[in-house]
């Protein structure tokens, strides 16, 4: 990407978009413990510059706000629309950055350096950019959007969305669609997501004979987790030669399966009473739960047995967003990436987000980030997205928008 103005007076630098988007990224809004009344003060700001009411709910607790900036369309009793982000971003290794990681710095190629440049500070200030352009131009809309900027969306959105979703002042909002999040691509072409896959953190607490190290005692907790081990990764391989013998499957269409987090042993020549290791499974949307289930606790027995499983996260399926006639929103928003003759085409994202805690309400729900020619770097060092990458995104959702909340 070259060095281009933005037009004949202003460049990068002084462009008021690019500005807001910086100013966001340097609140250091990092799990753990996140301090959210930055971000909150920040979204108050925007939504007075934007003539938007706001409001600020706490249904996790003191310390995570929801913040609704809401911009109250001509037929209010409609189904709305909810344009989601969240606040919080992963850590980071400052040291293994080329850039600070909250300064936003941007090179001479307009490539902003921050933690949440991609996840997700971007897609947040994308949609209000899109609605300062809309409101200048004086567009009014059929339907009421709602703005939301949720919390710990980054540890599974418990004390966020999860918990949101369940109150009375989320059914007043009468969500009919929702967007939210989705991921850079490398290619030229737009991804857009119906459905996520289903996480498991499947945990092995697996019991054994202990005794002295120079023994050779039968059925070890190291001889069982070598056969456990073993049948986990070989579903790890059946999934990578499903990707390998069909180029067209994304991640999304397989289980993949990563040994995480091993524990055991007390001293140097004891044997371990117990080893407990941890995989995440990531389940593909044809995964047969039930089945599953029952095949790691065969395993166990045909371990050796005395080995227990526990799930710190198994999260149920939720069907996908139907991408059909039926789902006006979906046909809105096909029809305008249509007009604006960009390649795009849907997917199954690889991970989650907080699109399943809406979709689980029978509410159509799509994941959306438009970054294109652009790494993936979300949760990786020197995460970046370039400027004019990011302002082409206002550009589009400035259609979006419009197309979704007058369907």
């Amino acid at each position: 990407m070259s060095r281009r103005r933005i037009d004949a007076d202003s460049d990068w630098e002084h462009n008021e978009e690019i500005q807001i988007f910086r100013e966001y990224l340097r609140i250091p809004s990092v799990q753990p413990d996140v301090d959210y009344t930055p971000c909150v003060e920040f979204l108050k700001k925007q939504a007075n510059s934007l003539d938007l009411p706001v409001e600020v709910y706490h249904p996790g607790g003191p310390n995570k706000p929801i913040v609704i900036l809401t911009w109250l369309g001509r037929k209010p009793e409609l189904p709305t629309i909810m344009l989601n982000s969240h606040m919080d971003v992963v850590p980071v290794s400052a040291e293994k950055w080329s850039h600070p990681p909250f300064a936003a710095e941007m090179d001479e190629d307009g490539r902003i350096f921050a933690r949440g440049a991609q996840d997700m500070k971007c897609v947040g200030m994308q949609y209000l950019g899109a609605i300062r352009a809309l409101k200048k131009k004086g567009i009014t809309l059929k339907r009421t959007v709602h703005v939301t900027f949720v919390p710990d969306e980054e540890i599974s959105g418990k004390l966020g969305m999860k918990c949101f979703v369940q109150t009375e002042q989320f059914q007043n909002l009468n969500v009919g669609f929702c967007l939210d999040e989705g991921v850079a691509n490398p290619k030229d072409e737009y991804l857009i997501f119906n459905a996520e896959k289903t996480i498991w953190y499947v945990k092995f607490i697996i019991n054994g004979t202990t005794g002295h190290g120079s023994m050779l005692h039968k059925n070890t907790a190291a001889e069982k987790f070598h056969f456990i081990l073993g049948k986990m990764l070989g579903l790890r391989q059946k999934a990578e030669s499903a990707l390998k013998d069909d180029q067209t499957l994304g991640l999304g269409y397989v289980t993949t399966v990563n040994l995480t987090v091993v524990k055991g042993g007390i001293q140097n020549n004891v044997l371990p009473p117990v080893i407990e290791a941890t995989f995440d499974l990531r389940l593909a949307v044809d995964e047969d739960l039930v089945g599953l289930e029952k095949q790691l606790r065969n395993w166990c027995k045909d371990a050796g047995g005395d080995i227990n499983i526990e799930f710190p996260t198994k999260d149920e399926k939720i069907p996908p967003t139907l991408l059909n006639d039926t789902n006006t929103f979906w046909i809105a928003m096909k029809k305008t990436l249509e007009k604006l003759d960009v390649k795009f085409h849907t997917d199954v994202l690889p991970g989650v987000t907080d699109n399943r805690y809406v979709r689980k309400l029978n509410i159509p729900a799509l994941g959306f980030s438009p970054m294109i020619n652009t790494p993936i770097l979300l949760h990786n060092h020197d995460e970046y997205l370039g400027a004019d990458t990011y302002l082409k995104g206002i550009e589009i959702y400035e259609y979006i928008v419009p197309a979704l909340a007058n369907s």
